[in-house]
């Protein structure tokens, strides 16, 4: 198991599912959608809407793709 990263910071949190633990499988509190208390990421860093992040269950690291932000916007309406 690697240990948390350095730049690991409580501060910096998103509500993304890991990939390797899925923790948050069989949560009501995410299963609805809502900002869950236990199941939270730590945002290492972010380039645009690519986020970096680091699972504090697991210590599981990996790049996750929001489309949220500048350029996700996609053709101009009409």
């Amino acid at each position: 198991m690697l240990p948390l990263d350095p730049t690991a910071d409580i501060g910096r949190r998103a509500w993304v599912p890991c990939p390797r633990c899925e923790d948050d499988r069989d949560c009501a509190v995410c299963l609805d959608g809502r900002t869950c208390a236990d199941h939270w990421r730590y945002l290492l860093s972010n380039k645009g809407s690519l986020l970096h992040l680091q699972c504090p269950n697991c210590t599981h690291l990996w790049a996750w793709q929001s489309a949220f932000g500048a350029g996700d916007r996609g053709r101009p309406a009409l």
